[in-house]
């Protein structure tokens, strides 16, 4: 066994995400990174990066995703404003398989967020790392990789289908309502055809 898996600190909760390359298990560390996964695990339960694609990647380094718009210019954190990063000394950008926060700044996090696809060493206390990808699912988590990709931007983008949280550090998050807009109701209009 590597030293690495050594240093880090033992996970206490976790989500499944259910993609098109297959699910990704995901542990967290939600008593070294508390703020950011709230964050996540309060988006997840709410359905949010339900049909998100990972709108960014850059072979042999990061799968992005977690934005709404699938731009990359869009999401929100739970706490209405970007939230501050989180670092702790024992998670390091030493290997694949980690999750982190994308942000385009310090304490900029909202909802976007990668996985690493090698050790990337130049990302240390840039972005919070929260969890890592485990056992036999890091498989599926490496396909991301896989297809024609211009400019960074996936042409046939993978997406998360849905997300399920398995095990739930927080046991006061509540998830947010959803505002749904009215509806109008339309009236019945025939519409020509063969009968």
């Amino acid at each position: 066994m590597s030293n690495v898996y050594i240093l880090e600190p033992p996970t206490s909760a976790k989500v499944l995400l259910q993609t098109t390359v297959g699910d990704i298990d995901i542990e967290l560390w939600a008593k070294e990174t508390p703020k950011t996964c709230r964050n996540f695990i309060q988006l997840c339960m709410e359905g949010y990066y339900d049909d998100t694609i990972f709108h960014r990647v850059i072979k042999g380094f990061i799968a992005q995703g977690g934005d709404p718009e699938g731009t990359g210019a869009g999401g929100e954190s739970i706490y209405g404003e970007p939230f501050k990063d989180e670092f702790h000394q024992r998670l390091k950008f030493v290997r694949r398989g980690l999750v982190a926060m994308a942000n385009a700044s310090p304490d900029d996090n909202g909802s976007q967020f990668f996985f690493t696809l090698a050790a990337t060493p130049e990302l240390q206390n840039k972005h919070t790392i929260f969890g890592k990808v485990t056992g036999e699912t890091v498989f599926n988590m490496l396909k991301l990789e896989d297809g024609l990709i211009e400019d960074e931007r996936p042409v046939f983008p993978h997406k998360i289908l849905r997300t399920e949280v398995l095990l739930n550090y927080f046991d006061d998050i509540v998830p947010r309502q959803k505002e749904v807009p009215e509806v109008e109701k339309k009236k019945k209009v025939k519409t020509p055809g063969v009968k």
